[in-house]
Formats: structure tokens, sequence, C-alpha cells
């Protein structure tokens, strides 16, 4: 279920995405089916789903989306002991002194990316998922970037980049598929800018998108190896930097 923040302005072309369920009309995504176990010991965490881009709708566009329209990743450090490399919202686990998950992801969201959480308008709340390796039971928070500021990595021990990354290219057919993990785990992907969007992230995102009237018709059938996508990208970042002489630009590392 989705719990709306009662008495906020939801921009026209988020609406959908807000007030509606998250759904898996293709049944493609376990993600969100993910509860704890009876009796299992968990902690809370939170992660801020953060849309950004114009306020007005776009008319001429499926569900209004405009051109502008973003949505806040990092990608984690290759050096951290669970979900290394990995590209996820900000945030993490709740401390003592939160009031509940908004709160949480704010706080997590400032301190990975050094964002002004003033200019963030929470949304709406979404129900629990339990992540089975780490024991969190992550509460999604969506929200607007009424007011974007300057983001970046703040500390590089805990993400190597930080992206606002197009919605209009996360929907691009040409950028969905499904992955399989060696373990047997199978669900939505996105491969954007030299990223691989999966597991919870993009698991959260293929059931935004399934109630946003954005979404355009992908191949489901297009089931790819974990691994090979992975070696994929890695190899492309390889030959970008030798034929270029550089990284990341400084801002989206």
């Amino acid at each position: 279920m989705t719990s709306s923040v009662d008495g906020v302005a939801v921009p026209p072309w988020l609406r959908r995405v807000v007030h509606r369920t998250p759904a898996d009309p293709h049944r493609i995504n376990p993600v969100l089916d993910r509860r704890a176990p009876r009796g299992a010991i968990t902690r809370e965490a939170a992660v801020l789903v953060l849309f950004g881009g114009p306020v007005e709708a776009d008319p001429l566009m499926s569900g209004g989306l405009p051109a502008g329209a973003d949505v806040l990743l990092t990608q984690r450090a290759s050096t951290m002991r669970q979900h290394s490399g990995q590209v996820a919202f900000p945030g993490g686990a709740s401390d003592p002194g939160d009031e509940g998950p908004i709160a949480t992801a704010l706080r997590e969201a400032q301190e990975e990316t050094g964002l002004d959480p003033s200019g963030v308008r929470p949304l709406a709340v979404l129900e629990e998922i339990f992540i089975p390796p780490s024991g969190f039971d992550v509460t999604p928070v969506l929200a607007y970037w009424e007011k974007p500021s300057a983001v970046g990595v703040v500390d590089p021990a805990e993400a190597e980049r930080v992206a606002r990354v197009p919605v209009h290219t996360l929907i691009d057919p040409r950028n969905r598929f499904q992955v399989r993990h060696p373990a047997g785990y199978q669900g939505p992907a996105f491969a954007v800018d030299g990223m691989l969007v999966w597991g919870f992230t993009a698991g959260i995102l293929a059931a935004l998108f399934a109630v946003s009237g954005w979404e355009q018709e992908w191949d489901r059938r297009d089931i790819r190896d974990l691994d090979t996508v992975l070696a994929e990208l890695d190899n492309d970042l390889d030959d970008d930097h030798l034929t270029h002489g550089h990284g990341r630009p400084a801002a989206e590392r």
C-alpha cells in the first residue's frame, strides 16, 4: 500500500506514482513480495526515491512525463562489504533519533549525496520491503525535488558515484531487460549511463513505472545473465577510459 503525505501538492505527472499502489502486472518482479519471515529479527531502514524535474506535465507525453524528469541514484563503493558496486537509492539504517522513515531517508540522503533536505517535498511512503542478505526492512519514501541542490559523492568509502538519471532514459525499451542471478534471482533491470540497475532498486522503479502512465512496451523475454552484463559494462567503461583518457565527470562520481 502507498500512504500519501496529507496536504501535500503533487506535480501532475507524479500523481499516479504517488496515489496508486506499485504493481507487477506481468509477474516478473519478485521484490514487491518480499516480507520478513514470521519471527525474524529485522532492522529498520529507509530510502529516498527522489524525482526531479519541472512541476508542469508535458501534455504530449504519455502520463505527462516532462523531458527534464529524473531520479537520484547512487553507486555504492566497490570496497563495501555488502552490495558493493550496486546502484541504489540514497538511504540507510534508521537512527534512534529519527522520527520515522521520512526523517531517515532525508538524513541518509544528505549524508550520502550532500543534498539540502529543505528542498525536498516528501509525497508518499511505500510498504516496507525485506532485504534478505542484510536483514533490513526498507521503507521507500517517494519525494519531489522542489528546489534541487548540488549533489555529489560525500564519502568515497560508501559511494563512488551520484547521478541524476533521466526517467526517459530508464523507460526507453532499449535499456530494459531482465537479469538472472547465479543464485536463482530473476527480475527487471535497467542499463543506463554505464550503470546496471537491478535487484531492489530496479524492482521499485519497475513497480512505480507500471502504474505511472509513462511506461513503454519492452521485451520482457530478454533475460540476461547478471555476471555477463556486469562484465560487459566493466569492459565498456575500461574502453571509454582508454579512448578519452579520463573517467566520469566529477559531478557524477
